[in-house]
């Protein structure tokens, strides 16, 4: 992928060597755009396969599938920045900031001003159909993040993305971990050992979804011209087929992985189940969450009279999405082919053929901003507007379309919850987790779980003993090496956590918390210069970050607090 920080002439240089004048460029009187543009990177990685070259070999013998599935969202579900960019400016009250998107020289960039500086990047990827919104990705040597601002239809401009619409300051920037790209892209890779976002090489090879995100390796049926095997997903059993869609459709309130599994390793004809297991709260609104549309699906009466005879290619075809002038009569067809009486055909409101414009309204999602989601109740008569708003604070996590889920999962589920910023599910995540505590030994995820929990509650004999056996599992687990470390700073081994912290820095120099926590241990350790030098390293990727920089003016007291 491309260098994308647009100060960034040549590869980062390494943390020991950068100097002040590395951390900040002053621009003077230069103009907004004239900064972009003086600017932009001149190196360049290796893209991902676009999905239009991805599945040509699928041409050859499906030309008309392969035709229109690359006009359908999935297929467009990622791709170049370049390829849907949409120019424009847009200024956050809360902050101050300005972000620019624009394109210069045939690259896509997004430039900010803030109250501290300006700075820009090369937007490298777009991420979304852009049926409901789109967002681009950008890098900083090998770190991967997702831009700050995001492009919603509904309203047809940019906003904050989720979470960061009250924001004060300028955002750090935003990790794109591999989880979050696997329903967008194809072949997406794990981040690098140890790290939340660092990529040695690609993230992903391919963009947008392939075919055999949904049909499997494809090697054996190209090479011998159709004869080998191949995953047809109508052909799975319902568990299976339905596993293909839900795999990224079902999102639930929380959703964690298994034990021992990690979602990327899903492959079609597995069960999702065995990967993932969904949980959502219990008495929770069905049209408050984006994402939902399995699970709306399956309350409906179409779906509780037909059982496992309908799925979702039911109603959608895989392969293809109607335009706006096809679209009714085509989603029309699908009601009436089951229900096929004639007062349906003829009678029933004929001067409003689109049956979804009733049974199947749009619904606000709660949690997502200017977006709206197809109600897949079906119901039979609409319901009015909600007035009152949806219910919160319910403390019962429940399972759905996870068979086995297991004590640990509900465990796992509770914290998820809880990190998510819902407190009402400490206690049961806590409970649920120490119970656990002989059965999870292997267990990382888990581990590293307990061991938050022990440390927020001031349980530092668990905690550590969690981190520990983390360490032995993997000696570069972040949430280990730097929990652990801050509990041996409060015991006053500052060498031990120094060297703990180093360890988790050097492979994630992007993450502000962590540089602030090394540096404060290394200002209690008196030494000042190391101090600068990672609070330096980490402002290379966040330059306007104002507790770092404040953090950063605040370091001549070091050798004083090093001597008490």
């Amino acid at each position: 992928m491309p260098q994308s920080r647009n100060r960034q002439m040549t590869p980062a240089p390494s943390r020991a060597l950068r100097t002040k004048k590395d951390m900040r460029l002053s621009l003077g009187a230069i103009c907004f755009l004239l900064f972009v543009a003086l600017f932009i990177p001149r190196t360049a990685r290796p893209q991902a396969t676009p999905v239009r070259e991805a599945d040509a070999q699928c041409a050859g013998c499906h030309a008309e599938i392969y035709r229109k599935y690359l006009t359908t969202p999935m297929a467009n579900a990622s791709g170049l920045a370049t390829d849907k960019l949409k120019p424009a400016t847009f200024l956050h009250g809360p902050s101050g900031v300005e972000y620019k998107i624009s394109t210069v020289n045939g690259k896509a960039l997004l430039a900010s001003r803030s109250p501290n500086g300006s700075e820009g990047f090369t937007l490298t990827y777009f991420l979304g159909s852009g049926h409901l919104g789109t967002t681009y990705l950008y890098s900083i040597g090998n770190y991967l993040f997702e831009s700050p601002v995001a492009w919603y239809a509904a309203s047809n401009s940019y906003d904050m993305k989720p979470g960061l619409a009250d924001i004060a300051q300028a955002p750090p920037p935003l990790p794109m971990q591999s989880s979050c790209m696997r329903c967008h892209m194809s072949s997406v890779r794990n981040a690098d050992p140890g790290t939340i976002n660092r990529y040695e090489g690609l993230p992903f090879l391919h963009s947008g979804i392939t075919c055999e995100a949904c049909h499997g390796d494809s090697r054996e049926h190209v090479l011998t011209q159709s004869k080998g095997t191949i995953v047809n997903p109508s052909k799975l059993d319902a568990g299976r087929r339905d596993s293909v869609c839900i795999s990224c459709h079902l999102e639930g309130d929380v959703s964690i992985e298994r034990a021992g599994h990690n979602a990327l390793d899903y492959r079609p004809g597995d069960l999702i189940s065995s990967y993932v297991a969904y949980y959502v709260k219990s008495g929770g609104d069905l049209t408050a969450r984006g994402v939902s549309e399995v699970e709306q699906l399956s309350q409906s009466t179409c779906k509780r009279v037909s059982g496992e005879r309908m799925s979702c290619t039911s109603c959608h075809d895989p392969h293809y999405t109607p335009d706006a002038e096809h679209r009714t009569a085509f989603y029309r067809n699908k009601c009436l082919s089951c229900h096929s009486q004639p007062e349906f055909a003829t009678a029933h409101h004929p001067e409003n053929q689109d049956c979804t414009s009733c049974h199947m309204p749009a619904a606000g999602a709660a949690n997502i901003l200017h977006v709206a989601w197809t109600d897949h109740r079906i119901l039979k008569i609409p319901e009015a507007p909600k007035t009152e708003a949806p219910r919160t604070g319910e403390r019962t996590l429940v399972p759905i379309f996870s068979p086995g889920a297991s004590d640990r999962d509900l465990g796992m589920a509770y914290y998820q919850s809880l990190l998510e910023g819902d407190r009402l599910f400490e206690s049961a995540a806590w409970e649920l987790l120490k119970q656990q505590q002989a059965t999870i030994s292997n267990d990382k995820d888990a581990l590293d779980a307990l061991g938050n929990l022990g440390a927020e509650r001031g349980d530092s004999q668990t905690a550590e003993s969690a981190f520990s056996r983390v360490l032995e599992l993997d000696p570069r687990d972040l949430t280990a090496l730097s929990n652990l470390a801050i509990l041996r700073a409060k015991e006053g081994k500052l060498k031990d956590a120094i060297s703990m912290l180093h360890v988790a820095f050097d492979d994630n120099e992007d993450v502000p918390g962590l540089a602030m926590n090394l540096a404060r241990v290394e200002c209690m350790a008196g030494d000042e210069t190391a101090a600068r030098t990672t609070l330096k390293a980490a402002l290379y990727y966040s330059p306007n970050l104002d507790d770092m920089r404040r953090m950063l003016g605040q370091m001549t007291a070091c050798a004083d607090r090093g001597r008490k």
